[in-house]
């Protein structure tokens, strides 16, 4: 099961060139070690949000004295971010798959493969059309599919405040026993020039893959044996040029369809 926590959107920017790992790409090529800073403690401590739901529904036990079992705060360990770039002949057979006859309409910007995979993603493509509108599309080797129907849902969807960044699909899902895929995307205005990513309690932050006005943000997360526990949630922060903190997700609200 996945778990999808709300996420936002932007003003229209132009495309260009794909991003193919953690940090600002121009080019389809190489990939960028993710820098987080500080350094990544062992474990940390997730506190639920109304983002955060477990990972299986609650589980019920037989007769009418029977009672859920709740989903727990875990101790978590970000295992790593790392991307891989997706070939070009990769991305044209995702694109196709996941929109169909409006692919060739769509050129990718982003098209990074995930550090882990799960049972039906291993990857993410981000692409736009001449009129700024954004579609995100998970992979599965050459094929891809979209969370949201139609795929152009994610825009003019969510703000975050200052209308300075929003979020398109976000979700985690499990890669084995304690172990979760997070993914994510969105996108940014021109006043922001980085965009970072920390996970529950964890004030760790890991950089987005950014181009073109598109971020995308991914991360292998290991939750231990508790069966009960969940993934923590992610947060968003962006930052000016001048390294000032623009916007951060955990402690500012997000808005719905308020494109300006």
């Amino acid at each position: 099961m996945r778990i999808r926590p709300i996420m936002l959107i932007a003003a229209p920017v132009a495309a260009a060139a794909i991003a193919t790992a953690g940090g600002m790409a121009t080019a389809a090529t190489g990939t960028s070690t993710p820098t987080p800073t500080p350094t990544p403690t062992s474990t940390r401590t997730a506190t639920p949000t109304a983002q955060s739901k477990p990972a299986t529904a609650p589980a019920s036990g037989s007769g009418s004295t029977a009672t859920g079992v709740t989903a727990t705060p875990a101790a978590f360990t970000v295992t790593s971010t790392a991307t891989a770039p997706i070939d070009a002949g990769a991305v044209a057979g995702i694109l196709g798959s996941c929109l169909g006859s409006d692919a060739p309409r769509y050129h990718a910007v982003i098209a990074v493969r995930t550090p882990v995979a799960s049972s039906d993603t291993d990857g993410v493509v981000i692409a736009v059309d001449s009129a700024g509108q954004y579609v995100q599309c998970e992979s599965k080797g050459h094929k891809g599919h979209s969370t949201s129907v139609p795929a152009t849902f994610i825009n003019d969807r969510l703000w975050g405040t200052g209308h300075l960044i929003s979020f398109f699909d976000s979700f985690s899902t499990p890669t084995g026993a304690g172990q979760y895929l997070s993914l994510g995307a969105g996108h940014f205005t021109p006043e922001v020039a980085k965009v970072t990513i920390s996970y529950g309690d964890d004030p760790t932050q890991y950089p987005a893959v950014m181009a073109d006005g598109a971020f995308a943000y991914t991360a292998a997360i290991s939750t231990g044996p508790d069966a009960n526990a969940h993934p923590p949630t992610p947060y968003v922060h962006a930052y000016n040029a001048d390294g000032k903190e623009l916007y951060n997700q955990k402690t500012q609200p997000t808005t719905k369809n308020t494109h300006p």
